[in-house]
Formats: C-alpha cells, sequence, structure tokens
C-alpha cells in the first residue's frame, strides 16, 4: 500500500510592527520595539526557509513591512481584511492550506528569535515518529511551560486553536478531550519567545549572533540594560 503523500507548510501570522511588543515598553522605546520584533521575525523566517521538507512557508499579516519580508523570503503571504489576534490568524491559515490539500502545518510565532532550522527539523521528526496516528498534535511549549511556541498539526485543523495566556496547557487538554494524539518536547530555541524585559535579559545571555542579538549589542540597548539592572 503506498505511503501517504505528507505536504508540510509552515504559517507564521505577524501582528502589526508598529504596535508590537507592548510589554517591553518599560524597557525600551516605540521604535526599538518595532526593530527587534523586525529583526526577530527575520530570524525566524531565515531558520524557517533552511529547513529540509517544507513545501511553503505561510505569513498571515496585513503590516506592509511582514509582507516585504516574506518576499525576501519567498514566502506566501496572506493579507488579513482585518486585524485578527494569534488564534484567529493561524485558525484562517490553516483552513486556507487544508483546502488546497496541505496535510501538517507548522504554526510558530514571530518573537522566537533563536528557533534554528534543526530544531524545527527535530521537531518534525518527532511529531512523524510511528504509529501514524491522525489526527495528531505536537507542541513545543515556551520556557515558563505557558505558550505554545511552536506546534505541528495534522492535518492543519486536527484542532481549535488555543493561543493566548496558558495556551500550552489548554492545548494539550482541548486536543485530548476532541481525541487528537498529542505528543510534547522542549527546545532552548523554540522555548524563549520575547515578550517581557526578564525574556530581553536571558536573550542577551544566551550565546548566539541571531539578527535580534545583534539588533540589541550594536545600537547600544544592550549595554543600557544591563547597565539599568546593575544601578
Amino acid at each position: 500500500m503506498p505511503g501517504r503523500c505528507v505536504v508540510t507548510w509552515a504559517i507564521l501570522p505577524v501582528k502589526g510592527l508598529d504596535t508590537a511588543k507592548q510589554r517591553l515598553s518599560d524597557a525600551l522605546a516605540p521604535d526599538e520595539r518595532r526593530d527587534l520584533f523586525r529583526a526577530m521575525i527575520e530570524d525566524v523566517l531565515e531558520a524557517l526557509s533552511q529547513v529540509r521538507g517544507l513545501a511553503g512557508i505561510c505569513v498571515f499579516t496585513r503590516d506592509a513591512e511582514a509582507v516585504a519580508l516574506a518576499e525576501r523570503y519567498a514566502a506566501r503571504h496572506v493579507m488579513e481584511g482585518e486585524s485578527l489576534g494569534q488564534t484567529a490568524a493561524v485558525t484562517a491559515a490553516a483552513s486556507v492550506l487544508a483546502a488546497e490539500g496541505v496535510t501538517d502545518v507548522v504554526c510558530l510565532p514571530g518573537d522566537i528569535p533563536l528557533a534554528t532550522a534543526t530544531e524545527i527539523e527535530q521537531v518534525l521528526a518527532h511529531h512523524r515518529v510511528p504509529p501514524d496516528t491522525r489526527p495528531r498534535v505536537t507542541v513545543v511549549p515556551a520556557r515558563d511551560k505557558l505558550g505554545s511556541n511552536c506546534m505541528v498539526c495534522s492535518p492543519p485543523d486536527a484542532l481549535p486553536f488555543q493561543f493566548g495566556n496558558d495556551s500550552f496547557s489548554r492545548h494539550l487538554a482541548v486536543a485530548r478531550q476532541a481525541g487528537v494524539a498529542v505528543r510534547t518536547i522542549e527546545f532552548p530555541g523554540l522555548g524563549l519567545d520575547v515578550d517581557t524585559p526578564e525574556d530581553l535579559a536571558i536573550l542577551l545571555q544566551r550565546q548566539g549572533s541571531s539578527r535580534a542579538q545583534t539588533y540589541l549589542r550594536e545600537n547600544g540597548i544592550a549595554a543600557r540594560l544591563l547597565q539599568a539592572e546593575a544601578s
């Protein structure tokens, strides 16, 4: 019996750059938050562009600059007709892709600058370990075990998405209630989403030369934050 043809796309929802990362307002000026978020989005796009076996990347946004970034990485962009939250955006993108015959989606936010292609490939490999139970999902939690920083869903609409506060536990609960097989796995890069000043500090403590880290260091922001922490 022939094997199932797997077609995997990535979904990257991006809110407006000008209004992103409000929880960093105590540490960063508005233009710094915007530029940092842009750098993080590009970090994620670069990682996704290097993932073997991805059929495509779908950036769901209404932000013109995010569209330009998507085009730079040969990603498809779907324009929102209205501003949608992460749950609605991922749900809409998954619905579009499922209707086009996509079998699996991997969903990531734009604020995980230390995510790597290797980590994403390992998540996909973990998701595909037999038995090939469908529907099924694999979830990578945030470092605090509250958020869902990466999700693989087979099929794309395997479960109702539950992004927001405590989404990791809610995704697990919804999956189990719906009879969807669920797996979890953790990674340090995928696990760090940058939402708070504490997250910024952790980002700067980590080894690496992501665009986000480079932006913070080369523009004097890292030194300023360290000085403020020491005072």
